[in-house]
């Protein structure tokens, strides 16, 4: 069990799938800079971040911006959007009558990706939900912008598995406050971090460079 202090952002893990040194950037160093991904991103959150909003439609109750932890795996953060379904098979909800199947449901900007980063963050947020709700949850669903469509995600023993070694693996940099290095790749040109990351050399030694990022390339 970890303590409340000790606690990660949820947000994380896709962050940590997609590249370990970014996520290092964003929480261990809090550095952050915006493109036009991040912002657009951000506008399709702000819509759906609405803790005001519940939706009910006969037996469907839909929430937004759900807080939810875990004490067991170390995260805290929000769904977009958790959709609770009358059934007899489900288990009790407080301040609602009957029994409900529970459902995360997040959003993202773009389409499908060919990796599994949005599966492994939606994955930790069903796992946080199951221990808040003592429930159990089988499957959620990615909703991407760009095609309007959703993403069923079953949420099977193997993937359940790969996102806690993700979880500890994130949790060992944090204590050790250490940012990866990685090799740059193709990836790393839509990253809002690049110049951080990867700043530009142009191939000087690096006692120029050090100069010339402290004083300006006009310094003697």
């Amino acid at each position: 069990m970890y303590d409340e202090d000790d606690h990660l952002m949820l947000s994380g893990i896709q962050h940590f799938a997609f590249c370990r040194r970014q996520w290092a950037l964003i929480d261990i160093e809090q550095q952050w800079e915006d493109n036009y991904r991040t912002a657009d991103g951000d506008i399709m959150h702000e819509r759906v971040h609405d803790a005001s909003v519940r939706e009910k439609r006969g037996d469907l109750i839909v929430t937004r911006a759900m807080a939810v932890s875990s004490s067991r795996l170390g995260l805290s953060g929000e769904c977009d959007a958790v959709e609770f379904r009358r059934d007899p098979d489900g288990v009790p909800i407080h301040g609602m009558d009957g029994t409900w199947s529970v459902t995360p449901v997040e959003y993202k900007r773009g389409r499908p990706k060919d990796d599994d980063c949005d599966i492994l963050q939606l994955t930790a947020q069903a796992m946080c939900l199951e221990d808040m709700l003592c429930c159990e949850i089988r499957e959620g669903y990615l909703y991407y912008g760009e095609t309007r469509h959703r993403m069923k995600v079953v949420f099977d023993e193997q993937l359940r598995k790969r996102t806690e070694d993700i979880i500890e693996e994130m949790h060992e940099l944090y204590r050790k406050k250490h940012t990866p290095i990685v090799k740059r790749r193709k990836a790393c040109n839509a990253c809002s971090l690049k110049e951080i990351c990867l700043p530009q050399t142009e191939k000087k030694k690096a006692s120029v460079y050090i100069r010339d990022t402290l004083y300006g390339d006009g310094a003697s």
